[in-house]
């Protein structure tokens, strides 16, 4: 019998929630997501489950002991998402804010990774 979809996302204890918009500020909060759960800092999280109040996510969301949103810019659509479905997000990285520029290519340079990952493990206190 098969079975219905289900959320591959898992229970973290550092739930990091970043904001995917179509910018490299938006790839970049999306990719620093992804390098901190490779490093085991964390575990990307479904950000538009959220706003889509999507059942599994919302309980993996409740089950997390700290919630991280990565917001691109000073939207802070993430923040706002996570808000929202009534959750209180412990800490907020913005990267504008961390001094990249939003432009409007997708594409990331290796160097500007390494250096907004060493800012946002500074602001995340890692």
């Amino acid at each position: 019998m098969a079975e219905g979809p289900t959320c591959a996302c898992e229970v973290a204890i550092i739930g990091l929630y970043a904001c995917s918009g179509g910018s490299n500020v938006g790839q970049m909060a999306n990719r620093v997501a992804v390098e901190l759960t490779k490093q085991g800092k964390g575990k990307i999280m479904c950000t538009v489950g959220i706003g889509g109040n999507v059942s599994g996510i919302i309980k993996s969301t409740e089950g997390t002991d700290e919630i991280v949103a990565i917001d691109r810019c000073p939207l802070l659509c993430a923040k706002k998402s996570l808000e929202h479905a009534g959750f209180t997000v412990d800490k907020n990285i913005v990267i504008t804010e961390l001094g990249m520029k939003k432009g409007g290519s997708l594409d990331l340079e290796e160097n500007d990774v390494k250096e907004m990952m060493t800012k946002v493990e500074a602001e995340l206190g890692n």
